[in-house]
């Protein structure tokens, strides 16, 4: 098996296309050619980390938070980032990150897997960010399999929860003097993804006839942030206790209690106060995130309470994710969870 296969699987769950203009998420070191020897996950790639790789024999690491997030001028082992990346490539290991593309996924992301733990259910994301598009394809009916196969692989037809859909209709397509049978086909994708269906669609198929519509839309399941409701509701103190053991937070730093009960929860692994807005104006209880500043608190007005339990803390269960991610696709193979801690926050 090679590095592209296990990468292909994880791009089908949060494609590339879907990570933020600022992110460098993607194979930053290595082939997606080599055969993979093992796979190490973790949050950050450190010196550590590859350490770590090569003694359990491993030449790919899948880790959330790129490594490179801007160009490198030098390589002069002057800074960490440097040195890390001089040892993956003096040993050969791919170094792979799948940041903000997973952040904005609501099946199998980075929120859910929070959702997961605090048992919340109902989940939405809260900021949807992508307007949905409709292709509409002419394909001869003996070509209509391979077609629908090429568009699903690309990532349409994945739509709200629900997997490889479309819908065909048959008609008779007449050109000068001949005719044939035809299949108008339509699928729907997340508009942030038109040039990887484009691509596909001209690969198989690069004479058909086809027209793309933008639709009002917004995709439910692509965007930033989660929101859902508790099973039933918890007193602020009780459920912010509970926050702090499930999430093994080392502090939450919260706003005054409203001395309402906490029923309706919003989240945002990593650093989320730009989404503390939509927070409010969804009517959530609490919203738990990372990385809040301190006058950024007096933003909550007492309409909930912002509970910031840190940016690692709230991102740390990414790496179970990520080898359970693997792990549904290629059962036989045995990605690992990273053992050394790669938190740069302490608390005493």
């Amino acid at each position: 098996m090679k590095i592209k296969d296990i990468l292909a699987h994880l791009e089908s769950i949060a494609p590339p296309s879907y990570q933020e203009n600022y992110d460098n998420a993607g194979l930053i070191t290595g082939s997606r050619e080599w055969e993979v020897k093992g796979a190490l996950c973790c949050l950050d790639t450190t010196e550590e980390v590859i350490d770590e790789a090569i003694q359990k024999g491993c030449n790919l690491v899948v880790a959330h938070h790129p490594i490179v997030f801007k160009g490198l001028k030098r390589l002069n082992g002057n800074n960490y980032v440097e040195r890390t990346v001089i040892k993956a490539i003096r040993h050969e290991v791919a170094i792979y990150a799948i940041h903000t593309n997973l952040d904005n996924m609501l099946y199998r992301g980075v929120n859910s897997k929070i959702a997961e733990r605090l048992g919340i259910v109902n989940t939405r994301v809260l900021a949807p960010k992508t307007a949905l598009k409709k292709l509409a394809v002419l394909v001869p009916a003996s070509e209509t399999e391979q077609v629908r196969a090429a568009l699903f692989s690309a990532g349409a037809g994945t739509i709200n929860g629900f997997d490889r859909l479309s819908y065909a209709g048959l008609g008779v397509l007449t050109q000068g003097g001949s005719s044939s049978a035809h299949l108008k086909m339509e699928v729907v994708f997340p508009g942030g993804n038109q040039g990887a269906v484009l691509g596909a669609l001209h690969k198989v198929a690069p004479s058909a006839h086809f027209e793309i519509t933008s639709l009002e839309n917004n995709s439910l399941d692509i965007g930033a942030g989660l929101i859902g409701e508790l099973p039933k509701p918890a007193r602020e103190l009780d459920f912010l206790k509970k926050v702090k053991k499930e999430m093994k937070a080392g502090c939450v730093r919260h706003t005054q209690l409203t001395g309402r009960p906490i029923k309706t929860v919003a989240l945002c692994g990593g650093a989320g106060s730009f989404l503390l807005p939509q927070a409010i104006r969804q009517k959530a209880d609490v919203y738990i995130t990372g990385d809040f500043k301190y006058h950024e608190f007096f933003d909550a007005e007492g309409k909930l309470v912002i509970a910031d339990i840190g940016h690692f803390e709230s991102e740390q269960f990414t790496i179970d994710l990520l080898q359970e991610i693997i792990l549904e696709k290629f059962p036989t193979f045995a990605p690992l969870k990273i053992e050394v801690n790669t938190n740069p926050v302490l608390y005493l």
